[in-house]
Parts: C-alpha cells; structure tokens; sequence
C-alpha cells in the first residue's frame, strides 16, 4: 500500500494530526508517533484489554482499529484521564485498593471502568464483572479490581461538579 490519509482527531483532550498509512494500526500510531506507551500491546487480536482506548467514550480495541478510523474523533488514552497534576479517582481508586500487581492490563482496566462508570455511575457487582470479562488480567485475581471499581463509583459521586 503507498500514500497516506491525513487525519485530525482530539487525542487526551488537544487537537492532533498525523499523516497515516492506509494499514497503520491506532496503537502503533500512539505508541510510536504520541509517545503515549500506556496503551499496551499484547495480543494484537482485540480480545485481551492491553490495547483498550476510548474513541468517542467507548472502549476500543486499538490493535485492531485502523488509524485513520480516529479521524473527526475523541481519542482518551490512560495518559488523558490525570488533570490538573491530580490523577482521576478511579486511577486513585486502582492505587488505594493495589488494584494491579504486573500493571500491564491496569490502564485497559481503567479505561473500561471510565467508559462503564460514565455510562452507569453506580453498577452492580455483577455489572462490574461483566464489564470486565472485556479485559484479562493475569496477575489479580480480579477482586481489587471489582473493590477499585467500586470505590471510584463512591468517589466519583463525592466530587464537585
């Protein structure tokens, strides 16, 4: 494949461009043109979490998403979601109950319960753990995480506005 298809899309909140191959992959632009290494690669089959990116508020599978499909969207990637120098509770949440031990699935993780606690600010356990099936954490366990998830749907109720 030659040639390129320009693109501009709001990445963690600024306006961002890049020229793309055809076949280049989301991930790899963020990885490699962003620098944003938070988004992992694992499985490269959209079926393990690693790569997990919010294009318009939904959980996205970057590894199989084409660059271009980010055109004219909102891209949030772990690196997006601290503000102001404070990290978002439910990256708070993560850090208080060591929701994490290996780290690499964590920011997929994250992002999943942004997108699920944005949609529905308070699930259900039961709610959780579906919402999780989406990600594999090898590590875990899974219970710090359900607990994190929780505790940043409390938090989250608890801010200001």
């Amino acid at each position: 494949m030659s040639g390129t298809i320009a693109i501009r899309f709001e990445l963690n909140g600024r306006d961002c461009s890049a020229a793309v191959p055809p076949n280049r992959i989301l991930v790899d632009l963020l990885r490699e043109d962003f620098a944003l290494t938070g988004t992992k690669v694992a499985c490269d089959q959209a079926v393990c979490g690693a790569c997990t990116v919010l294009i318009d508020g939904v959980p996205t599978a970057s590894c199989a998403t084409f660059a271009w499909q980010a055109d004219g969207r909102r891209v949030v990637t772990i690196e997006g979601l601290a503000r102001d120098g404070r990290l978002d509770p439910i990256q708070e949440a993560f850090k208080a109950k060591s929701a994490f031990q290996c780290g690499y699935c964590t920011p997929g993780m994250i992002l999943l319960a942004k997108a699920l606690l944005d949609r529905e600010p308070n699930p259900s356990r039961a709610t959780i753990q579906e919402w999780l099936q989406a990600n594999i954490c090898r590590c875990t366990g899974y219970q710090m995480i359900v607990e994190a998830i929780e505790d940043a749907a409390r938090l989250r109720k608890e801010m200001p506005r």
